[in-house]
């Protein structure tokens, strides 16, 4: 074999290796209702914001399999990018480091097409984040609002560890500072204190379908 064929070889690998990287940071959503809905022509992804316990991950799934998209969890995509989870990242390089790392993420994430992509609680922060996701063309961001109380209830009926709620009192300062950044971001804000996963979904497609320009 020359080193010609086994450098082409090698290279062939790789592109390999990246392709299967990038397919499975993103899960292919299919339901088995007749049909998917149709999602406006001029939109290639929607974008879920909100506190933790909106339901993000959630009804991102289920709208994604509606539309016949797939769906991301920028947080998923994060860890698979760096190797590390965001428990591990925030200990040993802080928030500081962790922010950048999330917006390179986003980016990428925000490169593909006809996907729900679920945000973190602590996106929309950064004016970086806000900027790509404002900036970046055929984009649209439902913001998923609820009142402190009912998120927080709704975390502690989960059951999964969320040290940021070890404090209620801080972690509703937290949700108090992110609040006017999420209805600022948004193109639509929908208020799921009362509404199940499928109902918010409903009166976000209809919403959607009203809006067709």
């Amino acid at each position: 074999m020359t080193s010609t064929e086994s450098e082409a070889q090698t290279q062939n690998k790789t592109e390999a290796q990246t392709a299967n990287q990038t397919e499975n940071q993103t899960e292919k959503m299919t339901t088995s209702e007749p049909g998917p809905t149709l999602a406006p022509a001029h939109l290639r992804r929607l974008v879920l914001t909100g506190f933790m316990g909106a339901g993000k991950s959630t009804i991102g799934r289920l709208l994604a399999a509606r539309l016949n998209w797939s769906f991301l969890d920028l947080d998923a995509h994060l860890e698979s990018r760096t190797g590390a989870t965001i428990p591990h990242l925030f200990e040993r390089h802080g928030e500081a480091h962790f922010r950048r790392l999330e917006s390179s993420a986003l980016a990428s994430a925000l490169g593909q097409n006809h996907t729900v992509l679920a945000l973190g609680g602590g996106t929309p922060e950064e004016l970086t984040n806000r900027l790509l996701l404002e900036q970046t063309p055929a984009t649209f961001t439902i913001f998923l609002d609820a009142p402190f109380p009912t998120l927080f209830d709704r975390c502690m009926l989960q059951d999964i560890a969320r040290p940021v709620l070890a404090d209620p009192a801080a972690a509703q300062l937290r949700f108090q500072k992110r609040h006017p950044l999420y209805r600022r971001l948004a193109n639509l804000t929908i208020d799921t204190a009362d509404l199940t996963a499928d109902q918010t979904i409903d009166a976000l497609l209809l919403t959607l379908a009203q809006n067709r320009t």
